[in-house]
């Protein structure tokens, strides 16, 4: 009996960590899928667009030759004026038309483009072009926003039980260090002494005899030897019953009778999960300073490695393009030179949202909290001072 228990028993550990972790691993594989069905999508449409130039990108060419022909020897005297027409024209410039559709388009710029559209940052560099594109990013966007948030949401809440119990055991541990520095040897000494005068008054209940179960019972003594001694005997036979009797695992009878009940039950727990949701955040109570530590570090450590690959930017300048990416503001006055490097690092953006998230989530309590203080400072102020009269 105890060799097939102990593979259901393991079976069964098997199978509640599997519906533990599905709900998560459901939303990242669903949001990942969701990604490159949308890059297969963008780089069909707008990576294959005809290339079709009007007349405003004639008359561009027009004014720029007629600006070049201006231009006399002398550099120095017309420079100014040269360099204010020549900005005006550009102004009017579409950026598409420098763009080739196929180099920008790609497979890897495309998902690029829809980690941007889900994420809400929009950087603003990229962007569809055909009405076609443009509605179906209104689509996009519509279903792939909702979804990223519950991804934040359900990831968040891990990382907010994470960083509670961490938060917890370093106050634990901080708590005991500062007992152990002020506990000083009489001291402690007395202590150890109380304790084990504490613990030899402690009375242990032992089980009762049969004597002092008869004294106890009022009603078994009004009753006949006979139907004592019966009655007691039933008692000992239902003690050692309790005792001997082994543990029976009511999910393994439950599925060896019924397993549709068992089923359902797994599946009860799964919703569950789902139910569960975003309710770690609400207990989330860990120090704002903290938090904004954490986010200080993270980001530094991207814009120590982002430099690597883009040779434009220096550590202050990555430092900056992480954080406006980060908190999803995505001016995109600072673009990328190789986009498909930075895609291996979507999941180090993922993270760094589900940590800012928290981090604003903490801030708009503690925003809240004072904002109650206020309010009721106020009111307690406007409220009447009670006037006493004299009897």
């Amino acid at each position: 009996m105890a060799t097939t228990s102990q593979p259901l028993r393991g079976k069964t550990a098997c199978k509640k960590i599997f519906w533990a972790v599905f709900p998560h691993a459901c939303f990242i594989l669903s949001l990942v899928i969701y990604a490159f069905l949308g890059a297969l999508m963008f780089s069909h449409i707008e990576g294959n667009r005809e290339v079709t130039l009007g007349k405003e990108y004639r008359t561009f060419l027009q004014n720029l030759t007629c600006l070049a022909r201006k231009l006399s020897d002398n550099v120095t005297e017309n420079e100014k004026m040269f360099k204010k027409d020549i900005r005006e024209l550009f102004n009017t410039a579409d950026p598409v038309w420098f763009i080739n559709p196929e180099e920008r388009w790609n497979f890897f710029g495309s998902l690029f483009f829809c980690c941007t559209v889900f994420t809400t940052v929009g950087y603003g560099n990229t962007y569809p072009v055909t009405r076609i594109g443009k509605y179906l990013c209104m689509l996009y966007a519509l279903f792939g926003i909702p979804l990223m948030f519950l991804v934040l949401t359900d990831m968040g809440d891990i990382l907010a039980t994470v960083l509670s119990k961490t938060y917890n055991e370093f106050r634990k541990l901080q708590s005991k260090i500062q007992a152990s520095k002020l506990c000083s040897g009489s001291t402690c000494s007395k202590r150890n002494q109380l304790k084990s005068r504490a613990q030899s008054k402690i009375v242990i209940n032992e089980p009762l005899t049969i004597m002092e179960v008869l004294r106890n019972q009022s009603g078994v003594k009004r009753r006949p030897v006979k139907y004592r001694n019966v009655e007691l005997f039933e008692m000992l036979i239902a003690r050692e019953n309790e005792k001997t009797q082994p543990v029976r695992n009511k999910s393994i009878e439950r599925w060896s009778s019924c397993p549709e009940l068992a089923r359902g039950k797994t599946v009860s727990r799964v919703i569950e999960n789902f139910d569960k949701i975003g309710k770690e955040l609400e207990k989330l109570d860990v120090p704002i300073v903290l938090m904004v530590l954490v986010i200080f570090l993270y980001i530094s450590c991207a814009a120590a490695i982002l430099p690597n690959w883009e040779r434009n930017m220096d550590f202050q300048e990555a430092f900056y393009f992480c954080f406006i990416t980060l908190t999803t503001i995505g001016f995109g006055d600072t673009k990328l030179e190789h986009p498909k490097f930075f895609l291996f690092f979507s999941l180090y953006i993922i993270i760094g949202m589900e940590v800012v998230f928290i981090a604003f989530k903490l801030g708009q309590d503690r925003l809240i909290v004072l904002y109650k203080k206020v309010i009721s400072f106020c009111a307690e102020k406007k409220m009447p001072s009670k006037k006493i009269y004299p009897k």
